[in-house]
């Protein structure tokens, strides 16, 4: 008997090894046990922005992480408990009202988590978070009451004190399933929930305002690097530098209302591919050193954010500092802004309208834009002057020109008479599915030619000697994939040529301030958007060289540029007036490793409305998924622990008294 017993124990140790063993071979390591309790999800996250004023964005409550059962929001859900909303685009702005509306309900969201989908912008009829007149306090009329964007909603510009993330297209599914889940086991043991990790240093230390935060060090100022080149380049060692300045620009930084979703195709960079690809068709063109004016392009950043391009701009031309050597701000003859061009096709023809403030230089400009039209006629592209019903300029750069001196002749071309065409302005839909191509070339050659006629100062050009300029619609094409798509994003051949990228998904939200401002940057301190608008202006606008020189020490000479420098260290030496001009709040001021915020100046009236934005630092962000039991449940388990433990004891006192009775007896 004592040897069937022997076996018996024999056997089972055996096959707790061998289930041991299985155990090990599937988890090797502590890692393999978390992947497979905790599934990472990808997504988007909303951040914690502040003002002087206070905060908008969103962030974790306190200092924990916030974890949450995941459950489908519905209409009339009402919460019994803190949840992870699971929100379609369809019920977002519906349930951001209910948020500002229902105070119980707020108090019972832990987080939402917002789907995403392909060609969900047929099925939107429009979706845009930012306000009806975005950036009114800027404007250079009265009548800010206007809408320019009548969808805005402006839940972008309020504070949540709750974490919000855009799921990616995988992960949206699997979240689907999960909320699914969820709702069939409503009363059973377990459920799923949603962690999140997006604990801001701002709500950490209490510092709930800008000035406040950037004394703590807990945040830093919004900003980057705005760009500018001239044709031809400007001759810095000649006294004679009197010719007219035509500037035209456009702006490169998007915003949504997740930080790295942040496109902006039609608005603003469809604009900015139009002024790319109108500086690559004047490249080809003979003989621009014999303009009897000066063209200067400019592309701003920072322009989101209460225009801290333009302004920056304006005051360092002020400052006549080292980022602007070579402009005289009293040259300027007109301003010219190339705004959201992607959206101007409609039943075959591309039409475009011109904002502008009725002046003699406008009217000029107008004209030129009239006989660039005729030239293209045959392409359906037409011009029209904006509507006279309208207040004024829409939202733009050429704002805070006119409020620096409302005598500025400028002009904003768009694809919109009174109110925005992009039904998703300052949305993460503002994708390259929102744009065409054909409608940013029609823009591009309407600039092209335009410039040519301002800047020749020829009344008698006509069409034919206008038709030799020529958009590359390959060229707009090849900028869409590289600055609109992840595939291949900035890892194309053309923006590879040029710069090496340190992302490949392009995302055009303009990001914070590193280090101290300068005019002469090193490439860590610059985006790589910037970079790379940089790199192709330097090289487009460059005199042409007989033979293509290795950068060396002396390429600073003579108004020499280094381009292409990040691919071999090397570069390539090229002529070029082309240069980085700092954004940030002229607010603001770096002292010893620090931001300052400075005093408000009663002489200049847009420093006095400027909120001053900046970003909250954190240390990660994160969201995954897990699955957790019902506390009722532990409790059970517990007590059957216990149970369990004091049987097993039982059963081991009793078969040892057993196996040595037995022994005796043999």
């Amino acid at each position: 008997m004592a040897i069937k017993i022997f076996f018996l124990i024999l056997l089972f140790n055996f096959w707790f090894r061998s289930s041991l063993s299985g155990q090990t071979n599937s988890m090797e390591s502590v890692p393999d046990l978390q992947k497979s309790m905790y599934m990472a999800v990808d997504g988007y996250p909303c951040v914690r922005l502040a003002n002087l004023s206070g905060e908008i964005g969103c962030s974790n409550p306190g200092r924990d992480k916030v974890v949450a059962p995941i459950i489908k929001y519905k209409n009339n859900i009402e919460l019994a408990q803190p949840s992870a909303i699971l929100l379609s685009m369809d019920d977002v702005q519906g349930f951001f009202s209910r948020i500002s509306n229902d105070s119980s309900f707020a108090r019972n969201v832990g987080g939402v988590l917002v789907e995403s989908g392909v060609e969900i912008q047929h099925k939107l009829k429009g979706f845009s978070p930012a306000q009806k007149f975005p950036q009114a306090e800027f404007a250079p009329y009265l009548n800010t009451t206007y809408e320019w964007n009548p969808i805005g909603s402006g839940i972008m510009w309020k504070s949540y004190n709750f974490p919000v993330f855009l799921l990616s297209e995988s992960s949206t599914s699997a979240l689907q399933e999960i909320a699914m889940k969820n709702e069939k086991a409503e009363k059973a043991y377990t459920t799923n929930v949603a962690e999140f990790d997006v604990v801001m240093q701002t709500t950490k230390v209490g510092t709930h305002d800008s000035e406040s935060c950037l004394t703590e060090e807990t945040c830093l100022p919004l900003g980057g690097y705005s760009v500018w080149s001239a044709v031809p380049p400007i001759n810095n060692s000649s006294s004679n530098q009197s010719k007219p300045i035509i500037l035209t620009m456009a702006s490169m930084d998007a915003v949504s209302f997740f930080r790295d979703k942040s496109l902006g195709a039609d608005s603003p960079i469809s604009g900015l591919i139009s002024l790319l690809a109108a500086v690559d068709a004047l490249s080809h063109v003979d003989g621009l050193d014999e303009l009897n004016k000066q063209l200067v392009f400019l592309v701003f950043t920072g322009e989101s954010w209460g225009y801290l391009g333009s302004r920056r701009f304006l005051l360092e031309l002020d400052q006549q500092s080292d980022a602007v050597h070579g402009l005289n701000s009293t040259l300027i003859q007109l301003v010219m802004e190339i705004g959201s061009t992607g959206k101007g096709l409609n039943q075959g023809n591309k039409n475009f309208f011109a904002h502008t403030k009725v002046s003699s230089g406008a009217n000029e400009a107008f004209d030129a834009l009239k006989l660039a039209q005729e030239s293209l006629k045959s392409e359906g592209v037409t011009v029209s002057n904006a509507s006279s019903s309208n207040p004024g300029i829409p939202p733009s750069s050429l704002m805070a020109f006119l409020r620096k001196n409302s005598s500025t002749s400028g002009l904003v071309l768009e694809d919109f008479d009174t109110v925005f065409a992009n039904k998703f302005y300052h949305s993460h839909l503002d994708d390259s599915a929102n744009i065409n191509s054909s409608s940013i070339v029609a823009a591009a050659s309407l600039v092209a030619r335009t410039l040519y006629v301002l800047a020749s100062d020829k009344k008698d050009l006509t069409s034919s000697a206008l038709s030799a300029i020529n958009v590359n619609s390959s060229l707009v094409e090849e900028l869409i994939n590289c600055m609109l798509k992840c595939n291949p994003g900035l890892s194309c051949e053309l923006v590879s040529s040029y710069i090496a990228s340190i992302n490949t998904c392009p995302s055009h939200y303009v990001g914070v301030v590193l280090g101290e401002p300068s005019s002469t940057p090193s490439p860590n301190q610059v985006d790589d958007v910037s970079r790379f608008v940089w790199n192709f202006l330097a090289d487009r606008t460059s005199t042409p060289k007989s033979t293509t020189s290795v950068c060396s020490e002396d390429c600073g000479k003579n108004g020499g540029l280094c381009i292409r420098a990040e691919l071999d260290g090397k570069g390539v030496c090229v002529i070029s007036t082309t240069r980085y001009v700092p954004a940030y709040s002229t607010r603001l001021k770096f002292d010893s490793g620090t931001w300052k915020v400075l005093p408000p100046n009663s002489s200049d009236p847009m420093g006095m409305l400027d909120p001053v934005w900046t970003e909250s630092n954190w240390n990660t962000i994160g969201l995954r998924v897990y699955t957790i039991q019902d506390a009722a449940y532990d409790r059970l388990v517990l007590l059957g622990g216990i149970t369990v433990t004091v049987f097993a004891y039982l059963a081991i006192v009793l078969t040892r008294a057993y196996i040595t009775k037995a022994l005796k007896q043999d």
